[in-house]
């Protein structure tokens, strides 16, 4: 049965431009401004969006999604509020691709079984869990793929010919490729070399590829647009929160607003992509 993930890729295909896919974190600065910010996403120009869950030690994360994710627990925030936030957004967009980004110990404690009913039931749609590595896909890959999910998968610049069969194994919605070595939001890689493992990639599956991990402005977005099936925003919307927060914890200005104005501009980069095709 197809997602809506695979919903998406189908009607981006078909209007022949990439999606912008958009990382922010569950809960920061706090539960209600997060799903304020959920809900202007898809209005701004976002096609599917990441929802990161905060959690204690986040060993992928550089210290900006670090920072956010500590903001959201000491809100209070949980990987059931998290749903909840999800099903919340889901009253008033059905059709907006969720993935849940983030590690399996949460996950662990909650109950595999029980995550995944309420997952389904929250309107999840595909989950990135960084830390369960294709060996461990009895864990949850496999339950969740029988539970309708998509069980997305990372591959990086080390992921070799050898290696990238096994992370596709059970891998559905899409492949995020991490176009640099290391933690989220580092400098942005060479876009040559990015269209070069995209291509590589593609010898190997039918899936939609996702490339991030540093990308900041429309240009960027553009340029790595005309090779990936997808461009990945995380570390800059992330920021655009934090710059709204004062050290007290206070508003300077409306996260969402922030979110939104800066989404506008990458959308406009991948949708540059397919006027720049059509010319």
């Amino acid at each position: 049965m197809a997602t809506r993930i695979d919903r998406k890729f189908a009607a981006l295909k078909a209007e022949g431009r990439p999606a912008l896919v958009t990382y922010f974190m569950g809960g920061d600065p706090d539960y209600e401004t997060s799903l304020k910010i959920m809900k202007a996403l898809p209005g701004s120009g976002s096609d599917i969006i990441e929802l990161g869950v905060p959690f204690s030690d986040p060993m992928a994360d550089g210290p900006a999604i670090q920072a956010a994710g500590l903001r959201a627990l000491k809100k209070g925030m949980s990987l059931t509020k998290t749903l909840a936030l999800a099903a919340s957004f889901r009253e008033s967009d059905n059709t907006t691709p969720i993935v849940l980004m983030g590690y399996y110990n949460p996950i662990y404690i909650y109950g595999v079984d029980r995550f995944l009913r309420d997952a389904v039931a929250s309107g999840i749609d595909g989950l990135i869990i960084v830390d369960l590595p294709p060996e461990m896909d009895a864990e949850l890959c496999i339950p969740a793929i029988k539970a309708g999910i998509n069980f997305i998968r990372l591959a990086t610049p080390t992921t070799d010919e050898k290696r990238l069969p096994k992370v596709l194994q059970n891998t559905s919605g899409f492949v995020y490729y991490v176009s640099m070595n290391g933690i989220t939001g580092s400098a942005l890689p060479d876009t040559s070399r990015v269209a070069d493992a995209v291509k590589r990639i593609k010898q190997h599956t039918d899936l939609p590829v996702v490339v991030g991990f540093g990308v900041k402005t429309a240009e960027q977005a553009k340029v790595i647009g005309t090779a990936a099936d997808g461009v990945v925003v995380g570390t800059a919307i992330v920021n655009a929160v934090a710059n709204t927060i004062r050290p007290d914890g206070s508003l300077v200005a409306d996260p969402a607003e922030a979110v939104a104005t800066m989404v506008q501009g990458l959308s406009s980069g991948v949708r540059a992509v397919r006027l720049a095709a059509a010319e």
